[in-house]
C-alpha cells in the first residue's frame, strides 16, 4: 500500500499538500484533510470554524481543492491520500474519482466526534450505521480508487472488528484505527480482516510504534507530532527496522 510504513495522519484545517511535502523524507503515505465535500457538511464545518475556533478546510469547490491540492504532490515521494466527510454520495464520488487518477488513496472519514459533523450525518456517526458507510465505501471504489475507512475505538455498541470485516466487504482496502486507550484492538481488526491495518493514537516513539507493529498492524501514523523531525525519524526507524526483520524471517 506504502512504504515506508509510516503515516501522516490528517489534521482538520492543517494537513495540506505543503505540510505533507515538509515530512516527506519520512513518511510514506501523507493523508490530507479532512475537508467537507458536501451542503451538510460543509454547513458543519462552518459551524464548528465559529463555534470551536477550529481550522476547517472550506475552499469555494471542494473536489477541485483535492484535485490541486493532490497535483501540488505529483512528485513528492510519497503516496498521497486524503481524509473527506460527506453525508451524500455524489461529491463522494467525484471526489474519488479525482483521487484514483492521482493514485491517491480516498478515506472516509467515519472517526470525526464533533456533534455538528455527526448531526450532519458524517464522522463516527457512520459507525453507528454500518449500511450507510459501506455504501460509501462501496460508492468510492467503485471508481478504482483505493479507499481507507478512519474509525475511533471506544464508542459504545460499535464492534469495530465487525466494522473491518463489512467495510472489507464493501471494497475497502485500509482501515486507519484511532485506537484511544485501546491499543488492543488493533490486534482485533487485524485479525478480522485482510485490509491493510494503519495504527493511530500516542505514536511517538520506538516503543509505541512497536507496540502497534506486535499486535498486527501494518503500519502506524502521526498527527500532532508530524511537524517534528525527531519524532517522525524515529517512528521510521522503528517501522524500518520491524518490517526489515520480518521479511528477513
Amino acid at each position: 500500500m506504502f512504504e515506508p510504513r509510516l503515516a501522516l495522519a490528517s489534521l482538520s484545517g492543517e494537513a495540506d499538500a505543503d505540510w505533507a511535502r515538509a515530512a516527506a523524507d519520512h513518511a510514506g503515505c501523507a493523508f490530507l484533510g479532512g475537508i467537507a465535500l458536501d451542503d451538510a457538511t460543509r454547513a458543519a464545518a462552518r459551524e464548528m470554524v465559529t463555534g470551536r475556533d477550529r481550522s476547517e478546510f472550506l475552499p469555494e469547490d471542494p473536489v477541485a481543492f483535492v484535485d490541486a491540492q493532490l497535483a501540488a504532490l505529483a512528485d513528492a515521494p510519497l503516496r498521497p491520500a486524503f481524509n473527506v466527510r460527506s453525508a451524500t454520495l455524489g461529491p463522494l464520488e467525484r471526489a474519488a474519482t479525482v483521487c484514483e487518477r492521482h493514485d491517491a488513496i480516498i478515506e472516509v472519514n467515519a472517526h470525526c466526534r464533533q456533534a455538528e459533523m455527526c448531526a450532519a450525518g458524517a464522522g463516527e456517526s457512520l459507525l453507528r450505521n454500518l449500511d450507510r458507510l459501506a455504501e460509501q465505501v462501496r460508492t468510492a471504489a467503485d471508481t478504482g480508487a483505493d479507499v481507507s475507512v478512519k474509525v475511533r475505538a471506544e464508542l459504545d455498541g460499535v464492534d469495530l472488528p465487525a466494522v473491518a470485516r463489512r467495510i472489507e466487504d464493501a471494497g475497502a482496502a485500509v482501515i486507519h484505527v484511532d485506537a484511544m486507550d485501546s491499543e488492543a484492538v488493533v490486534g482485533a481488526v487485524a485479525d478480522a480482516t485482510d485490509c491493510f491495518v494503519v495504527a493511530n493514537n500516542g505514536v511517538r516513539d520506538r516503543q509505541t510504534a512497536t507496540e502497534y507493529f506486535e499486535y498486527g498492524a501494518d503500519a502506524v501514523s502521526v498527527g500532532r507530532p508530524s511537524d517534528d523531525p525527531d519524532i517522525l525519524r524515529t517512528v521510521r526507524t522503528a517501522a524500518d527496522e520491524w518490517f526489515g526483520r520480518e521479511v528477513a524471517q
